[in-house]
């Protein structure tokens, strides 16, 4: 994908959700809309901050894993480490968690509200290196514009 791609990504995130501050129905149409104009993807969706856990919460894609440990896996490193992972071979990520068997490589963006995580942004391909720096800097825009959107 393009940093082009993106800016319009971006402005259809913003007309999406303007006015739209029910967080469930935002990260809902948030993840269908990601699911909907991006490739080359298996699963995209949201893990939600609840009780020192991760809880799945609005997604598109298969069943998935419905709790992940804080430090464990993909999501709770991002977690931990209050920063997006972006990985090319979930494989060779010691304590990977697989929920998904197909899926091969993997970018995960903290969600934030006044600086603290509250959740993640998780999207999930079948191929090897899926994401590279702009997939990354993209994502990363779209997240800030939804967290914009809901916390203003």
């Amino acid at each position: 994908m393009t940093a082009s791609f993106y800016d319009t990504l971006n402005r259809q995130v913003i007309a999406l959700l303007s006015g739209e501050d029910d967080q469930i129905a935002a990260l809902a149409n948030f993840s269908a809309l990601l699911n909907d104009n991006l490739t080359d993807l298996n699963w995209v969706g949201f893990y939600l901050l609840k009780n020192e856990q991760l809880v799945l919460g609005p997604f598109q894609g298969k069943v998935a894993c419905t709790r992940i440990p804080i430090g464990k896996g993909v999501c709770g490193t991002a977690v931990e480490k209050n920063q997006t992972q972006r990985i090319a071979d979930v494989h060779q990520f010691v304590g990977h968690i697989a929920c998904d068997s197909a899926s091969v490589s993997e970018l995960v963006v903290p969600l934030r509200h006044n600086g603290d995580v509250i959740g993640v942004l998780d999207i999930d391909s079948p191929s090897l290196s899926r994401f590279d720096e702009i997939d990354q800097q993209g994502v990363e825009t779209l997240v800030k514009s939804l967290e914009n959107c809901l916390f203003g």
